[in-house]
Order: structure tokens, then C-alpha cells, then sequence
């Protein structure tokens, strides 16, 4: 607590005067702040780093697995037909024509307005036989519908209004092709099927989807599927149908260079990314303080050894030859600055000649890029992980010599409040004693003069 002990007796701002003793005795506080503030932005700059180096090296990865390359692209003469091409697919092309799309059936019962049997129970049979009761909780037809519909029996009910105060109950399989055809019988199996009765019937029969190959030749081939998708129909391509042709549709599959290429961008641009972050940590400006003094500051990495073997790792793991032949030749060119340069030219034109070799060659550097990346930044014991977590410890220590000091000036302040209190008290002991001698001087001088 502060003493009220300015100037009582001595007039001095002594306050003001304990303050500049502590700034002075602050002096060494201070400059741990100053290195804290530092540290704390150079663990924040590594960090930064080691993040980039980290999503580095999960792009380098993902580029090395087999799949990453293998990327097709599908044509189609009709926008009625289209295909997919996944892992596996293969260059090629196929001629098809569509015979018939999947269907679900669509049956209607004749029209009425309360069911005619009481109880209402009714035997959905399946196309492989499957049967299934149901039993409704009365005769309104709206009591069927919710009774059908909650069987679970693959099928679906709806109410329709035909007029007259009359319903029709519309039944719908819930699945396309010809598995989910389907009857529907009064009482058991054996009893009578209602879309047979006079008025009802089935409007839509369930059918498959079926297209043909080599359509008017000896090797003619007629497949069908349940929906209108022709999963695998080619290694790794699936077709979808979305009307009938008359005339054949020729799907084609080719190797899609312009994906294969934004692969090699990707990762060249994780590279620059990397070397452009370095560049403008170490970066190391000039400038004029207020007295007209030149002064040089440096960026967060500015003569770090550890961010320049990052650099090195990292450049190298890039730019080294493949099996004799320089990264250059597949477009990954080294430029006069020390970054990276995709040249989607070269690329294409390298991945033209010889697809396998240009793949190959990308996939070394990633993989390569993958294991410096985490020779770097893994979690464990990563160069960087490392840097991260010693000056974490140093920023700690740092944190605890502050507070160490805080106690101490505190100690020093309430010593000097003491001290200049103390001067006070003495002063005013002085005062009031030469007070006291003037006083008894001027008595002796008066009784002096009166004899």
C-alpha cells in the first residue's frame, strides 16, 4: 500500500521520486517482457510453419497412394446417358443402346368407399414369395393405408379421390426393377387378389433397366439392372440411363490429363507456400528512428539455423533428379529466386509422351516431399516439434523470472516508502527541536536586555 508521504515536511514529490527509482530498478523486468514478447512471436511463427509443413506433407502423401493419379474422364453422345469413372477405370469406349428404364410397379383397387371386409386383412406377397399380413384397426380406407404402409412390406398405399364420395387405394413398390413386383390378396395367399377384381389393375408393371451392347452384331448382349444404373459396367465406370434410345450412345473413357496436372500444381504450390513463408520470416529491413539513427530489425526466422535446414530439407526433397532425369523435365522447375515453378506445358506434354514415367516421377517427389515433411513437423519428435516445445519451456522460465521480479520491486517499492517516511518523521523531529532551541535562545536574548 502507498504511503501518503509526499513533501510533509522535506517538500519533496517524493512519490514521484520512488517512481523513478523503480523504473530504473524495473530495468531488467522490462527486458524479459521485451524477450517474452519475441518468443512468443517467433513459437507463434514456428507454429505457422509447422502447420503449413504438416498439410505439406498430407497432400505429399495422399499424391503417393496409387489411386491419386488413376483419374478418368467419361463422354457420352447422349445427355441422356452418362457415366462415372472411379479407381480403376481404364481408358476405352462402348456402345450401348437403352432398351427400357426400372420401373416400380403401380396398382390400383377398384373404387369404393370403406373397405368391404371386416375386419380388413390383407397378404402382400413378394416376388420371391415373401408374405406379409396385414390387418387394419377398422374399414375406413384411411385405417388400410396406415395399415399397409407400416408393414414394412416393400410397398407403399395412398388414398385417391375419384369422386362420388369414392376412393381408389394406389399401391407402389418402393423399390425400381422387376424385384419389387408384388400382390396383394384378401385374407391369405390363397385368397382373391384385389387388382384382378372388376375396375382394378396394375398400371405399371415392375420392370429392370436394360440396355444392350454391340447392339446388330453376332456379339449382341442384353444386361439389365434393377435401377437405372449400371454399376461396373466398365472397370471402374458406372452408367446411368435416364430415357430409351433407338440409335446406339457411345460412352467413352480417357485418362484426364488437365486433373492429373492439377495434382503436380497442388503440390508445387504447398512447396512455394512453404519457401515463401520462410522468405518473408528471415526477411531483414532497414530503417530511421526518430534521432535519425539507421536500424535494422529481422523477421521472426532472420538467421535461424533450424528454419534453414527446413528450407534445405524441403528444397531437396523436391528439386533432386528422379533415376538421372531432373524434376524440369515433368514441369517442376526450379526459378532464379529459389522457389518452384509448374510448367503445365512441359507436363502435358512429358505425361503425353510417356504417362508412366511422368506419373512415377511425380509420385517420387511427393513421396520424398511426404518424408521430409515429416522428418519435420511430426508430432513426436519433428525438427520443428522440437524447436516449438524447448522455447515453449524458455518462455515458461521466462514467465516465472516476471513474476519473481514483481515481488521483488514489490519488496523494493514498500522499502523506499518506508525509508522516505522514516526521512519525514526525522525531518519533523529536527523541525520541532530547532523550533524548541530557537525559542529557548530568544528567551535567554530577551532576559539579557531587560537586566
Amino acid at each position: 500500500m502507498s504511503l501518503a508521504i509526499d513533501g510533509l515536511v522535506s517538500g519533496l514529490d517524493t512519490t514521484a521520486l520512488i517512481n523513478s527509482l523503480m523504473q530504473l530498478e524495473a530495468v531488467p523486468q522490462t527486458l524479459l517482457k521485451s524477450k517474452v514478447t519475441a518468443s512468443q512471436a517467433y513459437i507463434s511463427a514456428l507454429q505457422g510453419l509447422n502447420t503449413r509443413v504438416a498439410a505439406l506433407g498430407e497432400l505429399a502423401v495422399t499424391t503417393t497412394k496409387p489411386q491419386a493419379l488413376d483419374l478418368y474422364s467419361t463422354t457420352s453422345s447422349s445427355d441422356k446417358v452418362t457415366a462415372t469413372a472411379t479407381t480403376g477405370a481404364q481408358a476405352g469406349e462402348i456402345d450401348l443402346v437403352v432398351g427400357q428404364l426400372a420401373q416400380a410397379q403401380k396398382s390400383v383397387t377398384a373404387a369404393m368407399s370403406v373397405w368391404a371386409d371386416d375386419p380388413p386383412v390383407l397378404t402382400i406377397v413378394g416376388s420371391d414369395g415373401t408374405q406379409t399380413q396385414v390387418t387394419a384397426a377398422s374399414t375406413s380406407l384411411d385405417a388400410v393405408v396406415t395399415a399397409i404402409n407400416a408393414a414394412g412390406a416393400g410397398v407403399t398405399a395412398t388414398k385417391v379421390s375419384v369422386g362420388g364420395g369414392e376412393f381408389r387405394l394406389q399401391v407402389s413398390s418402393t423399390e425400381t426393377g422387376a424385384a419389387g413386383a408384388f400382390s396383394v390378396h384378401r385374407d391369405t395367399a390363397a385368397g382373391a387378389d384385389i387388382f384382378a377384381e372388376t375396375g382394378a389393375a396394375t398400371v405399371r408393371t415392375a420392370a429392370n433397366a436394360e440396355v444392350t451392347l454391340w447392339a446388330g452384331s453376332a456379339a449382341s448382349q442384353t444386361i439389365s439392372s434393377p435401377t437405372n444404373t449400371f454399376a461396373s459396367l466398365m472397370p471402374g465406370v458406372s452408367i446411368t440411363v435416364a430415357a430409351a434410345s433407338v440409335t446406339p450412345v457411345t460412352i467413352g473413357i480417357a485418362r484426364d490429363d488437365a486433373r492429373i496436372a492439377d495434382v503436380a500444381a497442388r503440390l508445387v504450390t504447398g512447396l512455394n507456400d512453404i519457401f515463401a513463408l520462410i522468405s518473408s520470416k528471415s526477411a531483414v529491413t532497414t530503417g530511421t528512428s526518430s534521432t535519425g539513427a539507421t536500424t535494422v530489425s529481422g523477421g521472426a526466422f532472420a538467421g535461424d539455423s533450424t528454419v534453414r535446414d527446413v528450407n534445405r530439407r524441403i528444397m531437396a526433397a523436391a528439386s533432386q533428379p528422379i533415376d538421372g532425369r531432373s524434376p524440369s523435365e515433368f514441369g517442376i522447375v526450379i526459378t532464379k529466386s529459389g522457389t518452384l515453378e509448374f510448367n503445365a506445358e512441359k507436363f502435358a506434354a512429358a505425361l503425353a509422351k510417356d504417362p508412366a514415367a511422368t506419373q512415377a516421377a511425380l509420385q517420387t517427389i511427393a513421396g520424398r516431399v511426404g518424408d521430409a515433411a515429416r522428418v519435420i513437423s511430426d508430432k513426436y519428435d519433428g525438427l520443428l516439434t522440437g524447436r516449438i516445445t524447448g522455447q515453449q519451456s524458455s518462455l515458461r522460465d521466462l514467465s516465472d523470472r516476471i513474476s519473481d521480479w514483481d515481488i521483488r520491486l514489490t519488496t523494493r517499492r514498500s522499502t523506499l516508502e518506508r525509508t522516505y517516511s522514516a526521512l519525514e518523521v526525522q525531518l519533523s523531529s529536527l523541525n520541532a527541536q530547532s523550533s524548541y532551541l530557537s525559542s529557548q535562545l530568544a528567551s535567554l536574548s530577551g532576559s539579557s536586555t531587560s537586566q
